[in-house]
């Protein structure tokens, strides 16, 4: 939305820079906010009051966040448990503080665009400079600091659900979770919306453009490297982890394993931090985007009043109507489950987003009643039908997901049949056609409620604003993430899940001497081992299930909030949709050359997290082979091997997330300077092929996942050459889902949100008769993006000659001296560890279930 410069008249700061004849740079950061107050609502309440309740409703929810916190730190849990769980808590402090130093590095970089542009090119002073860095700090310490917040419930969560299995009841297990989960969202959604209120209360209207634009590249910042240095992070551990059980005959998360502790830390710095993280960026970029779109685009200060204090409240009504669809489903779960010996997982986590999503929308409408419905022509029933169809989005799109990741789904079954006779071969390739699959139908879901939104948008809104359509695509938006706290806590749900499994087996509870005595007088009650067990792994596959649920929301969220920003340029490119409208077309080649790049770029970075995972997982694995000791005398992995897995995890993270963020952060800034019709087509490009590409991954990685989970936990079959087939599956769908498709996700809102402040730099630029300037600027900086891009592949090959394919003679022997026998040398041919580890019919389950 930066550019808009037609719609800037009257909104301009005093003292911000002009760059040729009417074209005022600066764009949101100029924009001032009305008096809030000069509207009534509610039979006299005024805007600004009725938004001061807003802040005790985020008081709730981080009142909620802290009592939760409490509650579930005061659970009882084992020692060996609890132990594991703060070592696990422990290597994620390490890595959170070693990413943080290092986005203080980033953001050197990025504020010294920042201050270049406000202070030399538009003009503003030092103290309005000042606020736009900041606010940008704001905005990447919250991305940061709920990031920390979520690992730090969730590693609480992971040992209290592990111990509470124990009891061989199926609702503690499913609880503990699910408020933890659920203590991230409320307290994630609260801190943004309490952030963004303070600015719209509290702080002069004339520099409240600046507060927003310098909070919204700030987060996005802060998402941008959390999600990209997390997603390749955990994926490297959990490679490296998953494959000693094919080259050791080993159990899942065995503690002799250097490389479980890092699986763990990876499952919250890829699974917490970067969803966190995410969450909070797409939250509050959202918001930013809808402000200035009403500040920008409708002309009579009333409306823009009346509609800014309406999405502020809607948001803050959604927060309760969040906690209230939580307690309501809590109460039917503990009904249902209560007494339960088993119990379907999926269930709640389903009831839940369902429950959610039919009370924002009856909400929506009866505050949008009680607020806008005297504006006349059925601006309220219109505006709340526009939300809905994001929020119904947001409960369509998990139910969509659960058809080709589910555990129970028909797609996921598939891959595990085919595995049994095809191997690792046919089970990736069921594993693409479920992702393929998926693109299409979650891509027409997507196109029919953004087309919903559009037809409503054209029954009378162009009579108060321009670009209705565009309003419109930014409350889809806004509805998508109208039920956050529930997104991100049945995404947070996987994590924890995940980790408690681990904790169980990392714990070596079952082999303390007297523990069932010890664990009955203690807390009262005798351990069921193999109920619990059982209970973990089904757990586990309901969390992967629902962590894949949560991605399609989040990208699509990303890719209709830079619709809205895409369009706002076009808008200000155009002098209102008057002038240049040529310039849209295929005929005009730039904007045409601008479409086929991006896909280029998408394509070039998903390849280049995949190959940072690559290398990161072969040193991991080259470490772990080297150093793990299955003799008869080891329990556990030493402290000192697992921090070494974590430290190659932490190296290969950081290495390509640098080249990969820079590759991005130089190509915005040349495609920006090429042309500005060009980088129009660019962000088109990028939202389009980004959203297809992340669907696919996620999708067909969340197969791969759930279909050794079934291996698992239906058919007891581990240690066979199913299983293995099925865990090299998951291998390659790990780096999909986590690394990947996620990571795509912040890089097209960063990209939109600082590429728009770049082409308003190229255009103002030209605008002064530095022509040749910029297209210079824009070859230097394409070049440096081209070296940041060689980088990700050159810098990060696996450092071996072509000549060393397998282990020399003196390591196998060690090998065969840790296992007792012969290096296996394919799948299949151990036999499996287990006496239970059998093969059952598809479909068929174990006595007593």
């Amino acid at each position: 939305m930066v550019g808009l410069v037609t719609l800037l008249a009257g909104c301009g700061a005093a003292g911000s820079g002009t760059a040729g004849a009417g074209h005022q740079v600066g764009g949101e950061a100029n924009l001032a906010l009305p008096d809030l107050s000069q509207v009534d609502f509610l039979g006299g309440m005024n805007g600004r009051m009725l938004l001061a309740v807003g802040l005790v409703v985020c008081l709730f929810g981080l009142l909620f966040g802290v009592v939760t916190y409490s509650q579930l730190r005061k659970l009882p849990v084992h020692r060996s448990m609890h132990e594991v769980s703060e070592l696990i808590y422990s290597t994620c402090k390490t890595y959170l503080e070693t990413q943080g130093r290092f986005l203080l590095i980033l953001w050197l970089i990025i504020g010294a665009v920042i201050f270049a542009y406000y202070k030399f090119l538009v003009g503003f002073g030092w103290g309005r400079v000042s606020i736009v860095l900041l606010f940008s700090l704001i905005g990447m310490a919250g991305s940061y600091g709920v990031a920390w917040y979520g690992i730090r419930v969730n590693t609480f969560a992971n040992s209290r659900t592990a111990f509470a299995s124990l009891e061989g009841k199926p609702l503690p297990v499913h609880s503990i979770p699910m408020r933890s989960g659920m203590s991230v969202g409320m307290v994630l959604i609260s801190v943004e919306l309490f952030m963004m209120l303070v600015i719209l209360l509290f702080l002069p209207g004339e520099v409240a453009g600046s507060c927003f634009i310098g909070f919204a590249i700030g987060e996005s910042l802060g998402a941008s490297v959390l999600r990209i240095a997390g997603g390749i992070f955990t994926k490297i551990a959990d490679i490296g982890s998953d494959l000693m059980k094919i080259v050791f005959k080993i159990k899942e998360d065995d503690a002799r394993n250097p490389g479980v502790i890092a699986d763990c830390t990876g499952d919250n710095a890829g699974d917490s931090v970067g969803p966190s993280a995410d969450g909070f960026e797409t939250y509050g970029v959202t918001g930013v985007a809808l402000v200035t779109f009403i500040l920008l685009g409708v002309p009579n200060v009333t409306t823009q009043v009346t509609l800014l204090v309406w999405i502020f409240v809607i948001r803050a009504v959604l927060v309760i109507a969040s906690a209230l669809s939580y307690f309501i489903n809590v109460a039917i779960t503990r009904a249902r489950f209560r007494d339960a010996e088993r119990m379907d997982f999926e269930i709640p986590l389903s009831n839940l987003v369902w429950i959610t999503s039919l009370m924002c929308i009856a909400l929506t409408f009866l505050t949008s009643y009680a607020l806008i419905s005297d504006m006349g022509a059925g601006v309220w029933w219109k505006l709340a039908s526009i939300v809905s169809c994001g929020t119904l989005a947001g409960a369509l799109i998990p139910e969509l997901v659960k058809v080709f990741t589910s555990t129970k789904s028909r797609h996921v079954q598939e891959v595990v049949k085919s595995s049994r006779q095809g191997g690792p071969s046919l089970n990736i390739l069921s594993g693409l056609v479920a992702g393929n699959f998926s693109g299409y139908w979650l891509g027409i879901a997507i196109v029919g409620l953004m087309a919903v939104a559009y037809g409503i948008s054209t029954t009378g809104l162009a009579a108060m604003m321009l670009a209705p359509a565009v309003f419109s695509f930014g409350l889809v938006a806004f509805g998508f993430l109208g039920m956050g706290p529930v997104t991100i806590a049945v995404d947070s749900y996987g994590p924890v899940t995940d980790n408690a499994q681990s904790v169980y087996e990392l714990s070596t509870i079952e082999e303390i001497e007297g523990i069932d005595e010890e664990i009955e007088r203690d807390f009262g009650f005798r351990p069921d081992w193999e109920t619990a067990k059982q209970m973990l792994e089904e757990n586990d596959g309901a969390g992967n299930t629902f962590k894949a649920t949560a991605k399609p929301v989040l990208i699509g969220t990303a890719v209709v909030g830079a619709t809205t920003m895409i369009f706002s340029i076009i808008m200000g490119l155009t002098q209102g949709m008057t002038t240049g409208i040529e310039n849209l077309s295929l005929l005009h080649p730039p904007f045409l050359l601008g479409l086929i790049t991006g896909g280029a770029i998408i394509y070039w970075f998903t390849g280049g997290t995949i190959q940072a995972v690559t290398a990161g997982a072969y040193r991991a694995v080259e470490f772990i082979k080297e150093n793990i000791k299955l003799d008869d005398t080891v329990t556990r992995a030493s402290e000192a091997d697992s921090k070494k897995v974590v430290e190659i995890c932490t190296q290969y993270a950081q290495k390509g997330m640098l080249n990969l963020f820079l590759g991005v952060f130089f190509a915005t800034l040349s495609f920006a300077f090429v042309e500005p019709y060009f980088f129009i087509g660019y962000l088109v490009s990028i939202a389009i092929f980004g959203l297809y590409q992340a669907i696919f991954m996620a999708n067909a990685g969340g197969a791969w996942d759930n279909a050794k989970k079934i291996v698992e936990t239906d058919l007891h079959a581990k240690g066979t050459a199913l299983h293995e087939a099925t865990i090299v599956g998951d291998t390659v769908g790990d780096p999909y889902k986590d690394t990947s498709s996620v990571a795509l996700n912040p890089v097209i809102k960063f990209t939109t949100l600082f590429g728009l402040l770049a082409v308003e730099l190229a255009v103002a630029l030209t605008a002064r008769g530095l022509g040749v300037l910029v297209a210079v600027l824009a070859v230097v900086f394409f070049l440096a993006s081209a070296f940041f891009v060689y980088r990700s592949f050159y810098s990060m090959r696996i450092n071996s000659r072509l000549e060393d394919t397998g282990a020399d003679d003196e390591f196998e022997d060690e090998i065969e001296q840790a296992i007792g026998g012969p290096v296996p040398l394919a799948a299949g041919t151990a036999v499996p560890r287990h006496a239970e580890s059998v093969e059952r019919p598809l479909g068929t389950v174990p006595q007593g279930r």
